[in-house]
């Protein structure tokens, strides 16, 4: 799935939270375009025509124009005759009938990546609750799209390969694994998901020898931050886990490998081709 792609389906997720917790009629949305000053309306939710699918925002122009040129949370109570706004897209909104609308940026490393609405058929201010449900919605596609990003960051760097000679290639590897496990339960896009995990097993080397042990994923996801040298507090804040958990997890796994301590446990994982 392209990042594009699954920013959309962010976005789509988020318009149903958004009309469900604000009860607004009609909400619509949509991404920031890669390297032009502009977003494109391709998510709807609750609209009753097609008038404002694929409508190009240019920054500045319009209620989302200007969210994204402020990078902040903008609305007005009748569209049509506000003068907090141009009117570029006065016919795309008023074929749809809409006349309260709210515009929330999503913000992600201090750039504004996309844009969601809500928007009522009359002409009234929306509340502060109203807001705040609104931008909440926002934050949610934010921590989706900074998960992803950094997923897509590791993966790359997980598939490049160390410079011939260089000594630290492994422990690069095993630091990538390691964050690879950790970011893949926190992605909720399963096609991206996957294809974490499936880097993952690159990085892990072929079984030394037919050892038939099988470790639970978070198992194996405590490990493979034990073999990148993490503490059992760093890896429970990696994990989203207690300290506590991690123990009884590396517990778990020292006994379905027979090790003794955790080096003895990271050994015999790397000899079964569990870990890299």
């Amino acid at each position: 799935m392209t990042v594009d792609a699954a920013g959309a389906v962010e976005i789509r997720r988020a318009l149903v939270r958004l009309r469900r917790t604000t009860g607004l009629p009609v909400a619509f949305g949509g991404l920031v375009e890669a390297g032009r000053p502009r977003m494109r309306i391709s998510e709807l939710s609750g609209t009753a025509t097609t008038s404002l699918l694929a409508l190009a925002v240019t920054s500045g122009n319009g209620l989302g124009g200007k969210t994204v040129a402020l990078a902040r949370p903008c609305a007005v109570a009748d569209y049509s005759v506000s003068r907090q706004i141009s009117h570029e897209y006065d016919a795309a909104v008023a074929a749809e009938g809409l006349r309260s609308v709210l515009a929330v940026p999503v913000v992600v490393r201090r750039r504004v990546r996309g844009v969601l609405y809500g928007a009522l058929r009359d002409a009234r201010p929306l509340g502060d609750r109203t807001m705040a449900a609104a931008v909440d919605a926002a934050r949610d596609v934010e921590q989706a799209l900074v998960l992803g990003d950094e997923a897509r960051d590791v993966l790359a760097a997980a598939r490049a390969e160390p410079p011939p000679g260089d000594s630290s290639g492994w422990e690069q590897v095993r630091e990538a694994h390691a964050a690879l496990r950790a970011l893949a339960p926190r992605i909720t896009d399963p096609a991206l998901r996957t294809e974490l995990l499936d880097a993952c097993a690159l990085l892990t080397p072929a079984p030394a020898s037919p050892a038939g042990v099988a470790l639970a994923p978070r198992e194996l996801d405590v490990l493979a931050c034990v073999a990148a040298g993490a503490t059992n507090a760093v890896a429970a804040a990696r994990l989203g886990v207690s300290a506590e958990t991690v123990k009884a997890y590396l517990r778990s796994a020292m006994r379905k490998l027979g090790a003794g301590t955790r080096g003895e446990a990271v050994v015999a994982a790397r000899r079964a081709g569990l870990l890299p």
